[in-house]
């Protein structure tokens, strides 16, 4: 009995709530600050270009780090086809901050330290963390789609092939 209770405790820190949004659904909109108090709404692209938004976990740590530094290298191609990305996670701004800086990342990382945008899309997990996930919204402000993230290495570029499809 004690085992099943650890089990489905330790579950509720590892995985995030279901997800409740689905395919074709109108994005929740947001409006977030990156560590230098620049503010960015999911609005201000509604009509002129889909958006990427990925959660991640914690600034800093080893599978964010790849993540972030693979679109970091690959930042240009998503700026050649006028596709802004942005990173969210629950962390504060000065985390994110360093973060941006120790890796010079160059394409803006939001903090959802409410973790009401986090809680909004689905991917908020019982530990306080998002969960790993990557949401494609066109440019009607729809979302495409929506991708459980198991690859950090390959993230980047399997999310710029999705992109080809809607552009």
């Amino acid at each position: 009995m004690k085992i099943l209770f650890y089990l489905s405790f330790l579950s509720g820190l590892i995985f995030p709530q279901e997800l409740h949004l689905k395919k074709g659904m109108e994005a929740p909109d947001f409006s977030l600050e990156d560590p230098n108090g620049i503010r960015y709404s999911l609005e201000d692209y509604r009509g002129k270009s889909p958006v990427v938004i990925y959660f991640y976990p914690k600034a800093g740590t080893l599978g964010c780090t790849k993540q972030a530094c693979g679109i970091r290298d690959s930042y240009k191609q998503f700026e050649d086809i006028s596709v802004p990305v942005f990173g969210i996670s629950t962390d504060s701004k000065e985390d994110i901050h360093k973060f941006v800086k120790q890796h010079q990342l160059n394409f803006p990382l939001l903090s959802d330290s409410t973790k009401e945008v986090s809680r909004a899309y689905g991917v908020l997990k019982s530990n306080g963390y998002s969960a790993r996930y990557t949401f494609i919204i066109d440019k009607e402000g729809n979302i495409f789609d929506i991708i459980e993230v198991k690859d950090v290495t390959t993230h980047s570029s399997y999310v710029l092939g999705r992109l080809k499809e809607i552009l």
